[in-house]
């Protein structure tokens, strides 16, 4: 599990087509690998990787065919810069949102603006994506925890402060970049629940009574 807030950005040595897989050598740049055994798992542009080869400031990992499919890691080439972050250890203080680093899809910069000294950027999701993301809620683009601004339709906006500029992979973002999404893993959940409901109870109206319980249980009406 990750938090979203990245730690360093690195560059791709290589990448290499094994078949309809790939694997990936990373130079970590500033990430302290110094605690890092192999097997543990590093979120490279938001994607959760296993490490099969660590170095003191590199790692390789595969990446399936079903992670190629479904994010940007195909297009990467040789020095690529990439966001990294580590998985988050039990005494990790928790600053972003919970990620999974199970990317749900790709998403397309349509827009750019300054916005004082922040940028705004606006996103457009696949239709089948855009139902999951809600204003005020959390979102995951290439690894970093952000707050959704405002929700159209199929696109959304974020706001990126300065930090974030400097910190990560979006000072190189133009219109038409592709970026790793993934929603906020209690949508989904909140998704798998009202169907399982549904199904179980053969009622078409069950989605409105379970919604009512998880409404008594934010209002406090409801104990466990």
């Amino acid at each position: 599990m990750f938090t979203g807030i990245i730690e360093a950005t690195g560059n791709v040595i290589s990448l290499q087509r094994k078949g309809s897989d790939a694997r990936i050598n990373i130079n970590t740049g500033k990430l302290d690998l110094s605690d890092s055994s192999l097997g543990d798992s590093i979120a490279v542009n938001g994607v959760c990787l296993t490490a099969v080869s660590l170095n003191q400031n590199s790692f390789e990992a595969d990446i399936s065919a079903e992670s190629l499919s479904r994010t940007s890691l195909g297009q990467l080439t040789n020095d690529s810069l990439v966001n990294l972050e580590l998985a988050m250890r039990p005494d990790t203080r928790f600053g972003g949102h919970i990620v999974s680093g199970h990317v749900d899809g790709l998403g397309s910069i349509v827009d750019i603006r300054p916005a004082g000294e922040s940028i705004i950027l606006q996103v457009q999701l696949p239709d089948d994506l855009a139902c999951y993301i809600a204003e005020k809620g959390s979102v995951t683009i290439d690894g970093i925890s952000l707050t959704v601004n405002t929700v159209k339709n199929n696109t959304f906006e974020v706001n990126i402060v300065p930090h974030t500029q400097q910190e990560t992979i979006i000072k190189n973002y133009n219109k038409g970049s592709k970026v790793n999404i993934e929603v906020d893993i209690i949508a989904r959940y909140l998704e798998r629940m009202l169907q399982c409901g549904k199904l179980r109870s053969g009622d078409s109206n069950n989605d409105d009574s379970l919604l009512d319980k998880i409404h008594d249980m934010y209002d406090g009406s409801t104990t466990a």
